[in-house]
């Protein structure tokens, strides 16, 4: 009667043992399938964005390096901006902000770096002693701001009110390159977009709505998994979530690459990780202010020293495939030490 008893209870003990792990890998599986549709749908949708602002922007005449830095940064920093937004109104700041600091690190890395090696980016100095020194600025900024680990809503909108600031900046530029002759020859495929501004504005609203939707859906994923496995927000943010919402700028840095376009390439960083560090941070700030976790010392010393890095590569240019190299070497070293 014992050994019955007795196997009654390890069978009943497996069973439950069972249970306790399909009841937590169901979960996973679902918060999996959220991040894969999140992240399908940003990339599917924030691209053709990205092409319909790329294709209306050339049609009314802007420069290559304001289409880049200001338009296309803008573009693909949209799903940054969204997924952001909605995890700081979700009270989730670490994956916010994890997204900020991971999306302009993996910009500086691994979109530089593998663009390198396709081919050599060449930019001009005046870019990087402009447009690159305001990106360095602004970070450098938020890294100050970010040092004691909180963000309130003052600092929030000081953030906004210096992203106007440097768009003000950008188009002066860019006017005055213009006026002076020194701007780069515009797209020549512009003159087939003249006559088809509107029905391209009309995909990129419409894109744009559908970014919404996978922002929405990645960071259900995302919060899914920390729940699930244990797994810290700041992780998810600075790693996982960063890399997928930095896809676009690495697609359209390909692109732009194999078409020989590199202003537009480092303008497109450049334009990004300014809206990331001031518009998509203050965004979070303001929807969601509070205190992030000690893990982001490191990922902001790796962040401002990338920065540097791409700074000083960028000013000897072209950036060679060597350099590039070093940048997705520094890349992995920052998902190592984000673990």
């Amino acid at each position: 009667m014992q050994r019955v008893s007795g196997a009654w209870d390890l069978s009943a003990g497996l069973e439950a043992g069972g249970a306790a792990r399909a009841g937590t890998v169901v979960p996973v599986i679902g918060s999996l399938l959220f991040l894969v549709a999140g992240f399908a749908l940003l990339i599917l949708s924030a691209d053709r964005f990205v092409m319909a602002a790329s294709r209306v922007s050339a049609a009314l005449g802007l420069s290559p390096i304001l289409v880049g830095a200001l338009v296309i940064g803008l573009g693909t920093s949209a799903p940054e901006m969204l997924v952001s937004a909605i995890a700081a109104a979700q009270g989730e700041i670490d994956l916010a902000l994890g997204n900020v600091v991971g999306s302009n690190t993996a910009n500086l890395t691994l979109v530089l770096g593998s663009t390198a090696l396709v081919t050599p980016i060449i930019s001009r100095l005046q870019t990087i002693k402009r447009e690159g020194a305001l990106m360095l600025l602004s970070m450098g900024v938020f890294t100050l701001l970010m040092w004691n680990l909180d963000l309130n809503r003052i600092e929030a909108f000081g953030l906004l009110f210096a992203m106007i600031v440097a768009a003000v900046l950008l188009i002066f530029w860019s006017r005055s390159d213009s006026r002076a002759g020194r701007a780069p020859v515009a797209d020549p495929e512009a003159v087939e977009w003249q006559g088809r501004v509107g029905r391209e504005s009309l995909i990129g609203i419409g894109m744009l709505s559908l970014v919404l939707v996978g922002a929405d859906l990645l960071v259900r994923g995302a919060t899914g998994l920390t729940d699930d496995l244990g797994i810290s927000s700041a992780f998810v943010g600075l790693v996982i979530v960063s890399v997928g919402t930095s896809l676009p700028e690495l697609a359209t840095a390909l692109a732009a690459a194999r078409r020989g376009q590199t202003d537009l390439v480092l303008g497109n960083v450049l334009g990004s990780n300014l809206f990331n560090t001031l518009a998509v941070a203050g965004i979070a700030g303001l929807v969601g202010p509070g205190l992030a976790d000690d893990t982001f010392h490191n990922a902001l010393i790796l962040m401002m020293g990338a920065g540097v890095m791409a700074g000083v590569f960028s000013w000897r240019s072209p950036i060679q495939r060597w350099e590039g190299s070093m940048l997705l070497v520094l890349f992995l070293a920052f998902v190592v030490l984000a673990v």
